[in-house]
């Protein structure tokens, strides 16, 4: 089993004020420095113990795929160490280093290679490989003529052909169709099940729920929270909408992550983000006494109060499974129901009502207020957004039948003899 040990990681670059610089500092270094230095990491340090699966996640340009370069050996840290015990597959970049010039085929055996396969090898996962990738007669073709998707089908159906100790997954398969996605979270999901350790970089928050019991968010060149991912993707996205400072490592992460003391009541709860934003939000869940139960009428009462005068308020409210799924989320705008303007001091109550089908379980409620709604799901300005504004339980109804899944469908159901 694979694991992942970083020691005081970091990576500097050198930048210099000319082009002739380079030169000048090269030939006549008693004239003294002609580049100041650009750290993109700094002081890295974590361990993935094996079996365990990570997610990467950070704004563009934070440093995660220098991170990851430097883990799988393709750059070479300016400080610190790296130490990997096992076979390590990757897929970082487009194409792992494709030759245009040669067809998908070829490509996969000088790949191959380098991953640590032997010819024989190569030609005994060929058929498998061709029909993972499912690029038909083009895997006979340059690879100069493949799309980016399916350049990403080839390299992914190559780095997994063989089940290794170490997967690291970058933001490669974003690009390609939902399809193959699918495929590759499922292949991803039974090397994760098997043993296999998996470092994960993905700006999907649901997809690092799904697969990483853990996340580092990175920061300005240094990790900035290291905890469970529910509470790190968390922050990470309201941090994103909010534009809020993210703390320091080990300091506590506002209400984002808490649970409500009193879940079947409203709370009022302290606004943190924009410059613009509404005075206090409240929430009351009616339609049920002490539990709530499959089948239940229930509707979601929020009310905003304003410190501002807002043109287009908007609220809205969202469902997510413990493993951090969107089971459904919508709000006034997107439902095509107009709002009135709000004057400073004023409240506005959206109530929104509906059979509650979802399985028994666990399940987050998310809060939103926003303002200036555009395109399909947009706005201008976003004043509050809360994902773990309470916790509450769904119970099983006892007139209901059995079934599985998240959201009880109610189909009707027909049967006849022929």
């Amino acid at each position: 089993m694979g694991s992942i040990h970083v020691n005081h990681l970091g990576k500097a670059y050198k930048q210099y004020f000319t082009r002739w610089s380079r030169l000048a500092e090269w030939l006549l270094p008693f004239f003294g420095v002609r580049h100041h230095t650009h750290w993109v990491l700094q002081d890295i340090n974590f361990t993935v113990q094996p079996g365990e699966a990570v997610g990467i996640v950070g704004v563009n340009g934070a440093g995660k795929s220098t991170l990851l370069k430097m883990i799988t050996g393709t750059a070479q840290p300016t400080t610190g160490s790296v130490h990997t015990n096992g076979r390590v597959a990757a897929l970082l970049e487009l194409g792992m280093g494709f030759h245009p010039d040669f067809t998908g085929r070829q490509n996969v055996i000088m790949a191959g290679q380098l991953l640590g396969m032997s010819i024989e090898e190569i030609d005994r996962l060929m058929p498998e490989i061709d029909a993972f990738a499912e690029i038909g007669d083009y895997m006979n073709q340059p690879v100069r003529v493949y799309s980016s998707g399916m350049q990403v089908r080839l390299a992914f159906s190559l780095a997994t052909a063989v089940r290794p100790a170490i997967l690291i997954v970058d933001e490669a398969l974003s690009v390609g169709d939902v399809y193959f996605q699918h495929k590759c979270m499922l292949r991803i999901r039974s090397f994760k099940e098997a043993g296999t350790t998996l470092l994960f970089v993905s700006h999907s928050p649901d997809s690092i729920r799904m697969l990483c019991n853990r996340a580092i968010l990175i920061a300005n060149g240094c990790i900035k929270m290291d905890a469970d991912a529910a509470s790190v993707m968390d922050y990470y996205r309201a941090s994103q909408v909010q534009r809020c400072e993210l703390p320091a490592q080990g300091e506590t992460t506002s209400s984002l992550v808490e649970n409500a003391a009193n879940q079947h009541e409203g709370r009022e709860s302290k606004v943190l983000l924009t410059r613009e934003s509404v005075g206090e939000v409240s929430v009351e869940m009616l339609g049920f006494s002490d539990s709530l139960h499959t089948g239940d009428v229930l509707t979601i009462k929020i009310t905003a109060c304003f410190n501002e005068d807002y043109a287009d308020p908007h609220i809205g409210f969202g469902i997510r499974s413990k493993m951090g799924i969107v089971i459904y989320e919508a709000n006034s705008y997107t439902l095509n129901y107009a709002t009135m303007p709000v004057k400073a001091g004023e409240k506005l109550t959206a109530s929104f009502a509906f059979p509650c089908r979802l399985f028994p379980g666990t399940y987050e409620l998310m809060i939103g207020v926003a303002n200036g709604g555009y395109n399909r799901a947009s706005f201008e300005q976003t004043l509050f957004f809360d994902q773990s504004y309470l916790l509450f339980e769904v119970l099983a109804g006892e007139k209901l039948g059995s079934w599985a899944g998240l959201w009880d469908v109610q189909p009707e159901i027909t049967v006849k003899l022929n």
